[in-house]
């Protein structure tokens, strides 16, 4: 397969689920997002507390 075949086979598909929209219903991407924002600041957290040679 060439890298322009692959390419427009690539936009095809990217077209395609750009129309369906591509969100689910029952996602709200506030909660998606404040739920990874709490998992980074507890993987900061848990990061900060090993680091205690500084």
């Amino acid at each position: 397969m060439s890298f322009p075949s692959a390419a427009a086979q690539l936009v095809t598909l990217a077209a395609e689920g750009a129309e369906q929209g591509g969100n689910h219903e029952s996602l709200n991407p506030y909660l998606a997002g404040g739920g990874v924002l709490a998992a980074l600041l507890i993987l900061l957290w848990i990061t900060t507390r090993f680091n205690r040679d500084r």
